[in-house]
């Protein structure tokens, strides 16, 4: 989107599938809104999470963050309590409480993330590879792809406290 007055910002209209996409870690994030287009005010994803997989519980120290499940079912953590979301559910997550989502299902799950202000798409950026073909998921995440992860977090004011052993 480019600026067109002082304080307006032209309208942006993507159609059905069409975004930036990216694989980060075994999920797709396919870019429909970013801080630049949006004057920092959000970014927005759309998210096909791999069956079974979701990040580890961590704090999003400058972004609240919502989700719309658009197909299949979320496990959420929010500090202490587990719960699901199935499809039409919303979820908010303010920042500054321990989270996460994971895909419930064994089939790909979809929904619309919305982190305000903006930032976040710069570390699924960095963290990300491009995804020349969407349908063809990569293999799970190695050890070493996700201490990447974990290690270029803080710079985006992530923080992914270690786990506590069982």
């Amino acid at each position: 989107m480019s600026k067109e007055n002082e304080g307006n910002w032209s309208v942006k209209v993507l159609p059905p599938r069409e975004g930036r996409s990216l694989w980060f870690a075994a999920d797709l994030y396919t870019i429909k809104a970013v801080g630049e287009e949006t004057d920092g005010a959000f970014t927005l994803f759309e998210l096909t999470a791999a069956p079974r997989f979701g990040p580890p519980p961590h704090i999003h120290h400058r972004e609240d963050e919502v989700y719309y499940v658009l197909e299949g079912e979320f496990e959420f953590l929010d500090n202490d309590r587990a719960f699901t979301a199935e499809a039409g559910s919303f979820v908010y997550l303010p920042k500054g409480r321990l989270h996460m989502h994971r895909n419930a299902g064994d089939t790909p799950a979809r929904a619309l993330v919305l982190n305000t202000p903006a930032g976040l798409e710069g570390f699924i950026e960095e963290g990300g590879e491009p995804a020349t073909d969407p349908s063809s998921s990569p293999p799970p995440p190695e050890t070493q792809d996700l201490e990447r992860l974990v290690s270029i977090a803080p710079k985006y004011g992530i923080e992914v406290p270690p786990v506590p052993p069982e």
